[in-house]
């Protein structure tokens, strides 16, 4: 569990007051006076006239009068914590601002097409699509590909080209095709598109109205598993489904690191040009975790899953395991670039110790210990309605998530030195082992229905899931001479009184 307390206020503040809904986490004590969620978890006290403001912006109608400075700044506040969600009036289409979408390929004409055809069918004009081939060894195909799609649907009448097709005479990875296309756009919205991803027909009604948020710079779709006539079949195709990294979920919220949605894949995004260049676009050096560094960089950003993107995920076990363990690898050049971001798992010292004395066979010890950290919340606590009964639900909810972040570095970033441990000694063994099967069950029964998967399947694809990606971390870490991604932050924990 986080640090309990306050975010600092906000230098600027969206001038909109759209209707917004509260976060399937916040609670709202006392008559909405307090608020307990966000991500990292907070409590926050507010006025009456915070309350009030709260109640107004998730009201079935809320009002559209312009909200005075305290009441803005507020509102960024609740904005930036994931308490509160917006959803911003959709815009008439003389109000869309006009946007860029940038392809990059490589030798793959079939995926292209594919991308071209769905952004032909969708509801908001394209000013222009850069299709970006990156060294292709055939151009060929790739050329008939871009050049062959028609241009009415995908931008005004009046604007001469469609599709403009960029080529570079060496392949230089997503990044720099990435940064080519930037380069070229002349609109102040720009999308980036992998090729094989297939946008919904509304993607971009759904995501540029985010932008009259002054401070947003970065809006993302979420990415789901193709379907169709393509739908891969097979046991890692449904893993996939419900286990991929590209997929962040149904919950809307705000791009950070360290926090619920602390990052979002460039297969789909839309960035503000001006933003992005600003910082120097993506780091051609990269070409793993280019997208999270720029994501990192680039400003606040927002995730909205009410647009979709497909994807077509890798199925073979061969390709699929190597992309596991490629994204390790981006672990250690993320944390020289931005210290602090990345950690294996970051909990209270008092959690890991509790969960430590349970794995080293001393379980009442370890209950004992959570239970006083508990009591030591609630005197914390003291000015909320029953600080008792919040404590005993935030400690539960802060040692329980603890011991799950703890089970997943164990079979991920820490896992040699876990399987060292299971073969010198045989409690750590069984603690391994629970390590091991307990989350992923729990995974498994969520995941169940859209998985299709039996518990063993899924716990052992879970598991060769985890150990790729930890394999990548430690070659990383080798490659960059840096253990970081391999050290816990363990913070304190009871922390602040409610502010």
């Amino acid at each position: 569990m986080t640090d309990v307390g306050a975010a600092d206020p906000a230098p600027t503040s969206p001038g909109w007051p759209g209707p917004c809904t509260l976060d399937p986490s916040t609670r709202l004590l006392d008559g909405g006076r307090i608020v307990v969620g966000g991500s990292p978890l907070r409590i926050l006290r507010l006025t009456d006239r915070g309350a009030r403001l709260v109640r107004d912006l998730t009201a079935p109608e809320p009002a559209t009068d312009p909200l005075p400075a305290t009441e803005r700044a507020l509102l960024r506040r609740l904005l930036d914590a994931g308490i509160l969600h917006p959803h911003p009036r959709p815009l008439s289409p003389a109000a869309r601002p006009e946007v860029t979408v940038v392809v990059p390929t490589y030798d793959d004409a079939a995926a292209l097409e594919r991308t071209l055809a769905a952004l032909t069918c969708g509801t908001t004009p394209i000013r222009e699509v850069l299709v970006v081939d990156d060294g292709s060894a055939d151009p060929r195909p790739v050329t008939r590909a871009a050049l062959g799609v028609p241009g009415g649907a995908l931008a005004p009448a009046d604007t001469p080209e469609a599709v403009r097709l960029l080529r570079r005479s060496v392949n230089g990875g997503p990044a720099a095709a990435r940064n080519t296309g930037l380069a070229e756009a002349r609109t102040d919205l720009v999308a980036f598109v992998d090729a094989g991803c297939e946008p919904d027909r509304r993607w971009l009604e759904r995501l540029l109205p985010h932008f009259g948020d002054p401070d947003l710079t970065l809006v993302a779709p979420r990415i789901v598993a193709t379907t169709g006539a393509r739908g891969a079949r097979g046991a890692i195709a449904g893993y996939e489904r419900g286990r991929s990294p590209l997929d962040l979920g149904a919950n809307p919220g705000p791009v950070r690191a360290r926090t619920r949605i602390s990052y979002v894949p460039a297969a789909a995004m839309v960035v503000r040009r001006g933003a992005a260049k600003a910082v120097g676009g993506f780091d051609e050096t990269l070409r793993v975790g280019e997208d999270v560094d720029l994501v990192w960089r680039v400003g606040p950003g927002r995730y909205e899953p009410a647009a979709t993107v497909g994807h077509d995920h890798r199925t073979a076990p061969g390709p699929w395991l190597r992309r596991r363990f490629d994204y390790g690898t981006s672990a250690a050049p993320l944390a020289r670039r931005h210290p602090g971001a990345v950690t294996p798992v970051g909990v209270s010292g008092w959690s890991a110790l509790a969960w430590g004395l349970v794995a080293a066979g001393q379980p009442l010890a370890g209950v004992g210990l959570a239970a006083a950290t508990t009591a030591l919340l609630a005197r914390k606590l003291q000015t909320l309605p029953e600080p008792g009964r919040e404590a005993l639900r935030l400690g539960a909810r802060g040692h329980l998530g603890a011991g799950r972040a703890l089970a997943g570095a164990v079979t991920r970033e820490w896992w040699p030195l876990a399987a060292g441990l299971a073969l010198a000694s045989r409690r750590g063994r069984r603690a391994v082992v629970a390590a091991a099967v307990l989350p992923a069950l729990a995974d498994w029964r969520r995941d169940r229905r859209c998985t299709g998967l039996d518990p063993l399947r899924y716990v052992a694809l879970h598991l060769a899931d985890d150990v790729a990606y930890g394999t990548g971390v430690w070659a990383g870490c080798r490659r960059e001479r840096t253990v970081a991604p391999l050290v816990p932050d363990l913070r304190s924990w009871p922390g602040r009184a409610p502010t």
